[in-house]
């Protein structure tokens, strides 16, 4: 008798030996070297603000003179899958943790971009099931480069358990970046060598550019105390060429010794940042302050070589997966270096970085040069080629790496491109603020150079990541985690695929703050917001607001507002002070929902105040129907076919609200309160310094449930209080 399979055989003979049989599976799993060979790479790019009105290879751009020219991606784009209509959140925050935990953020409370003073409860929680822990079970190798903004920075201590260790936390082997959530402002004084407000790009620029504050020669001091003379016979601008190195340019100087007047301990937009780096081996964390010179340059170049130098340092034996975090084109939109740009750029050394035209133009330039970066990425670790004419030569199929590109947010409102509206931009729920990009290039995509035109989250990608990596993540994660993303493979490997989405959802809220912090108002007027998530007078300045708090626009005592509400009896204008904004959508319709606060005389009372708008949308490229306050199809009655779809998508918003089960006392996420919030609460709660957590503990964190005064609302302190909401609550079940 012949068997036609050989397991048969070793079946047989396992038993004889009196070895308890194993499965096939069991065989296969038991060779993870194997496995891990063959299973893909992943590099996952994240722009910053880049919504899908910057990109010309999805059909939009702007007008042809402000077009940017970017042959990379679209050679990217080609040689994959374009998907072009995909929703983030509204700011950056809540869509990387979304998209590194697969959970709409109103299940997480990261619901706007974590800064300080917000607590820890607003910010990507430990406990989350992240993607590099799912991929650590196939062996694969995580890393984050640049900015991932999952929560807040060292400038609020007491809300940030982990210190610089807080990547490391979320499951990361390696982390090259800053915990930062964004570029800061552009360092006026061009490095302390002249009074604040005089270079308003950061740099002193040629006499040929200003007569009176530009210089053609000059001193160019590194970090280091290393000096070189420039001057325009060698350098257009010695000012900006000095800052495109690191360096800062003293004008008409010689190389001497460095003038103590020089700082390189304060920021400089995009030309400087705090980098933390936590190695793979788990040694005390690196950070580089602007004031080393390993920590100035070009973020974008900076990223992208650290990226780059990663990835060539993986030995091969572990497949892996990178998390870029591009910072362009945030506010403040900066020069970028003239060697990313096309030879025919427009020259800006001139450019006020103040003038909302010009403005426009640097954020052009910075698109083009994260497309001369991304080439750049893909050619250095050696996934492409140039030709011989330039282009690049990218071949996915020939390699075991995935691809994928996208933006965390839509575009800010001074760089948004027509026909898509300004007034209706990042921070918002509309399509402006949540439609980007997302192009998919790898191995196994048929057909490349196609677009799919079904709904798309960027929550999708944690299980897109899952596929790649053979995991099916509503097996691996815990039902009682409820995930909120959908497959992608099928639409790479099948063109005809049908769409799998039948709704999409996009949400922006206040994040948690203490109870006894307050928040001062901010007036973005092109967005006719005000808002308290900007939370100093820096920040809003620097996203082109209004500041309301100390040291801003309030000349009565006691010298600042706590109330957007006082901000619009001051105007005489009803600004939107927004609680919440939600966006749900099916494949015609949209629904908008905004809970803002109800001012009546210069106060916020109670009920807020609800208003839902509703409007057809849909992706044409010649045309696109956006969501503009004038197509609100509320403003006049509905057709038979218009009230269905509304109805259906209020009905479906009020469903997804209901599927989120309040828990309190459950600080892990289990939604059950027992002895393990205990013992997780007992790390929180301990105040011994560096015993359990790097801040000494006591302070924020996920187990600070409620103050003493009113045990609803976090104070900021974890301790006893917060121990009592445990034991109130023990035994609770909450699925």
């Amino acid at each position: 008798m012949i068997f036609p399979c050989s397991n048969l055989i070793l079946s047989i003979i396992i038993v004889l030996m009196g070895i308890a049989p194993i499965s096939e599976a069991a065989v296969i799993s038991e060779q993870p070297s194997k496995t891990a060979k063959q299973l893909p790479n992943i590099i996952n790019i994240i722009t910053d603000d880049t919504g899908i009105d910057q990109y010309s290879i999805f059909g939009y751009g702007g007008n042809p003179n402000e077009k940017a020219k970017t042959p990379n991606l679209d050679a990217i784009a080609r040689a994959g899958v374009r998907f072009r209509n995909t929703w983030s959140h509204p700011s950056c925050g809540p869509s990387r943790s979304s998209i590194l935990n697969g959970r709409y953020t109103i299940r997480t409370n990261v619901l706007s971009a974590p800064a300080p003073p917000d607590l820890p409860n607003s910010q990507t929680s430990p406990y989350e099931y992240m993607i590099p822990k799912l991929l650590k079970e196939k062996n694969y190798i995580n890393a984050v480069i640049g900015k991932m903004h999952l929560s807040t920075d060292m400038r609020d201590p007491n809300n940030l358990p982990y210190l610089n260790e807080t990547m490391r936390k979320m499951g990361f082997d390696y982390f090259e970046g800053y915990l930062e959530g964004g570029p800061a402002p552009i360092d006026t004084t061009a490095g302390g060598i002249a009074a604040s407000g005089t270079y308003s790009c950061g740099f002193v620029p040629s006499l040929t550019d200003n007569v009176k504050t530009g210089a053609n020669t000059g001193a160019c001091y590194n970090a280091s105390g290393a000096c070189s003379s420039m001057s325009t016979a060698n350098y257009r601008t010695p000012g900006r060429s000095c800052l495109e190195s690191g360096g800062i340019f003293v004008p008409n100087a010689i190389c001497s010794t460095m003038p103590n007047t020089l700082n390189f301990n304060t920021q400089n937009g995009h030309y400087t940042g705090n980098w933390v780096i936590n190695k793979e081996d788990g040694s005390t964390t690196i950070t580089q302050s602007p004031s080393n010179e390993k920590a100035r340059g070009f973020k974008t170049q900076q990223e992208v070589s650290r990226a780059v130098a990663w990835i060539n340092n993986q030995s091969g034996n572990k497949p892996w997966m990178l998390s870029l975090g591009i910072s362009a084109i945030h506010e403040p939109v900066h020069q970028s270096p003239t060697a990313l740009l096309p030879s025919n750029a427009t020259p800006t050394d001139a450019y006020d970085c103040n003038d909302q035209t010009q403005k426009r133009e640097l954020a052009t330039q910075m698109v083009e040069a994260i497309d001369h970066e991304v080439g750049r990425l893909l050619v250095e670790a050696k996934l492409a080629t140039y030709n011989s004419d330039g282009t690049l030569n990218y071949q996915p199929e020939k390699t075991n790496t995935y691809l994928v590109f996208t933006s965390d947010n839509g575009t800010w409102t001074t760089s948004v491109r027509t026909p898509f509206d300004p007034q209706r931009a990042k921070g918002t729920p509309y399509q402006t603020g949540v439609w980007v990009p997302l192009i998919i290039a790898g191995p196994r995509v048929k057909s490349p150079g196609r677009e799919v035109n079904h709904m798309v989250n960027l929550t999708d990608l944690y299980t897109f990541f899952g596929e790649v990596a053979n995991i099916d993540v509503r097996k691996a994660v815990p039902k009682y985690r409820q995930l909120d993303s959908e497959k992608l493979m099928p639409y790479l490997l099948n063109p005809k695929h049908e769409a799998i989405r039948t709704t999409n959802f996009t949400h922006q809220g206040n994040n948690i703050r203490a109870s006894s912090t307050i928040s001062y108002p901010c007036l973005i007027e092109s967005l006719q917001q005000c808002t308290y998530s900007l939370p100093n007078k820096k920040v809003c300045i620097d996203q082109s607001g209004k500041w309301f708090g100390p040291g801003g626009d309030v000349s009565a005592a006691p010298g600042y507002y706590t109330s957007c509400c006082q901000v619009n009896q001051l105007t005489g204008k009803n600004y939107l002070s927004s609680i919440s904004s939600t966006g749900i959508r099916n494949k015609d319709y949209k629904l908008v929902e905004q809970i803002s606060e109800n001012c009546q005389s210069g106060a916020a009372v109670n009920p807020p105040t609800t208003k839902y708008e509703f409007y057809k949308i849909n992706q044409d490229v010649a045309n696109p129907k956006l969501d503009n306050a004038d197509s609100d199809l509320l403003l006049k009655t509905l057709t038979k076919d218009q009230n269905k779809n509304y109805q259906s998508l209020r009905q479906k918003l009020a469903q997804l609200k209901d599927s989120i089960v309040a828990c309190p006392g459950d600080g892990n996420m289990d939604k059950v309160v027992n002895q393990k919030d205990l013992d997780e609460w007992a790390k929180f709660a301990e105040t011994t310094p560096g015993f359990t957590t790097g801040n000494a503990g006591g302070k924020g964190s996920w187990y600070d449930f409620g103050g003493p005064n009113d045990p609803s609302r976090p104070d900021g302190i974890t301790d006893n209080t917060d121990r009592a909401i445990i034991e109130a609550n023990f035994g609770k079940r909450c699925k």
